[in-house]
This record gives C-alpha cells, structure tokens and sequence, in this order.
C-alpha cells in the first residue's frame, strides 16, 4: 500500500464530502479511492468513515487521523515545492476563486500574465458569485468581496469596490439632465438586487452622509455585462462597479452623474487556507496579483467615505 496516496484519498474525501468528488480532484477513478481507503481502514485497524448514499462521515478514529495528516501532506508539498523554488521552478496547479465582475473583466488578464512568466503553471479560474469554503473545496486562493469570518483563513487587504452613477450621452439626451438624486426617481434604472433595499431605495453616499432615493429599475440583475451592456446602449442608467466600465468612461461611451455622489463601496480581500501552509507557486502569484489588483482603476485604496476611513485603517491582515 502507498500510504502517501491513501492518506491524501482520506484527507479529500472528508474535505469534498464524497468518494467521486475526491476521485475528481485526484486526478484518478472512483474505485481507485474506494480502494486506497479500505487499504487504509485495513492498515490502521480501525473504520474511519462512515458511509451513506449522501455523505461520507468521520469516525472519531478517522477525525483523529485527519487532522494530524492534512497538515503533515500539506508540509510535504510544501517541502517539496521549495526544492522546486530553490531551483527556479514554479510550477504546478493554482485553484483560484473569484467574484465574476471582477474575475472575467480584470483577473483573467492578471492569471494569463502570470502564466507567461510561469508557463509550467496550470490554473483553475472558477468565477461565480457564491461563498466559498476554500478548504473543503480545495482552492489556494479566493478574492472575496468584504471581510472572510468564520474561517481559519489568512487575508489580505486589497481595496474598496468603487461604484458609482453612469449613463450614456444618448439616454441623457433622450431624458435630459440629471442634476439631483431626486431626478433619478423619474429615469429608468437597471441595477443589481445587492444595491437595492426591499422598497427598491437606492442609498447613496455624500461626504459621509447618506440620502436613500427611492428608484424604478426597470432591469435587476447580478450579472455585470448585462449591467455594462445596458449601460452603453443607452437603454438606461444606473450604479456600477467603477472598474467595470473604466474603458467606457475615458472613451466617452458612459458618462459619470451625480459625481459628487456614489453607491456604498465594498471591501476586497484575497484570502488563502492557513492550513495549507503558502506552497511557491501560492506565494508566487499573490506577489504578482496584490500589487496588480491593487492598481486597477475603480479599486481604492480606502473608502471614499471620510466616515469610515479611520475603521478601514485599524483592518489586520489575517482574519480574527
């Protein structure tokens, strides 16, 4: 028995919940774990998990043994990759989370830039919008929009999501200036559900003071090109994330209104298992990614918010 690949079978079934999901991120078939796991239930002499047609549970046998060996092969790896460092080499897979705003219109760029300076890299970009766990779902990274609670996570300050209000100069044509907060009661709007409260009132910020308007979106949605898209068309105005449409603005396709007012900004940090140790081509990318996420137009670097500036400045870096 190779008692390396039936710990690490162990070690991922119990973090994906299930044999296939841990044979899918092994790279190897389902019996094959099925296998390596009675060859370590055999080796041990003990049952460690208890199985169902939904879930694999562990015994307190198999716990015990579970949380000794996630790290002990997370060190492994570690160690191993150092060789690799010290040899020049990074290299190897980056599982990589990420909001997908932010992830299709600015982090793609960033990966494939990274990736030409490290061709031996192979990166799983996955983008939704969904929380996610990033132990249990075996990612190395995870750009998360406000502070991660709640996991034994490491973070890093990125920025705030800037929003503000555009439209295009033919809807200010077709429906004349907007001059006031008020004046966005009478225009059409598209907008995310996030912005809105359950009266469809769209809070917006000024020096510190808040004035919530109550608005008519004649479009919700949580997908951001359709946001951009409807933007730029002139079929309406709206918020938006700011380094959404920052090539539309300086072109003059959208135009900013109201700019001395916008949407409350959200906090970004990229947040990593401190479980898992910092592999190379880890640490690698978070020294390429930080400084370029942080460059991105649209990504401040505190609040715009003089009220909140004071709080922002007090944020630690690694989770409470």
């Amino acid at each position: 028995m190779d008692l390396a690949l039936a710990l690490r079978a162990f070690v991922r079934t119990l973090e994906r919940g299930s044999v296939t999901a841990a044979a899918r991120d092994l790279s190897v078939s389902q019996p094959a774990v099925t296998k390596h796991l009675r060859n370590l239930e055999r080796h041990v002499g003990a049952r460690l998990l208890e199985r169902s047609s939904r879930v694999v549970r562990p015994t307190a046998q198999g716990l015990a043994l579970y949380e000794a060996s996630r790290s002990a092969l997370a060190t492994i790896d570690s160690a191993l990759e150092g060789v690799r460092r010290d040899m020049g080499a990074v290299e190897g897979l980056l599982r990589l989370h990420a909001p997908s705003c932010l992830g299709a219109k600015r982090l793609h760029r960033i990966v494939l830039d990274f990736q030409a300076a490290h061709p031996a890299v192979t990166v799983d970009l996955i983008l939704n919008d969904r929380n996610v766990d990033l132990v249990c779902e075996n990612f190395d990274l995870a750009v998360k929009y406000g502070r991660p609670e709640g996991q034994d996570l490491i973070i890093r300050r990125l920025g705030f999501i800037r929003r503000i209000l555009v439209a295009s100069p033919a809807f200010l044509a077709r429906v004349g200036p907007i001059e006031t907060p008020e004046d966005l009661s009478r225009v059409d709007l598209v907008t995310t559900p996030a912005f809105l409260s359950p009266r469809d009132t769209l809070a917006l910020q000024r020096r510190g003071e808040t004035v919530d308007i109550a608005i008519r979106p004649i479009l919700r949605t949580n997908n951001a090109e359709v946001i951009a898209s409807t933007l730029v068309e002139g079929h309406a105005a709206g918020p938006v994330q700011h380094l959404l449409i920052s090539e539309e603005l300086a072109s003059g396709r959208l135009v900013r209104i109201l700019p001395e007012y916008q949407v409350k900004s959200t906090e970004a940090f990229l947040a990593y298992p401190s479980v898992r140790f910092m592999r190379p081509v880890v640490r690698a990318f978070t020294d390429f990614v930080v400084p370029a996420l942080r460059a991105i137009e649209g990504l401040d670097g505190v609040e715009q918010a003089p009220a909140l500036l004071e709080e922002a400045e007090r944020l630690e870096y690694s989770a409470a």
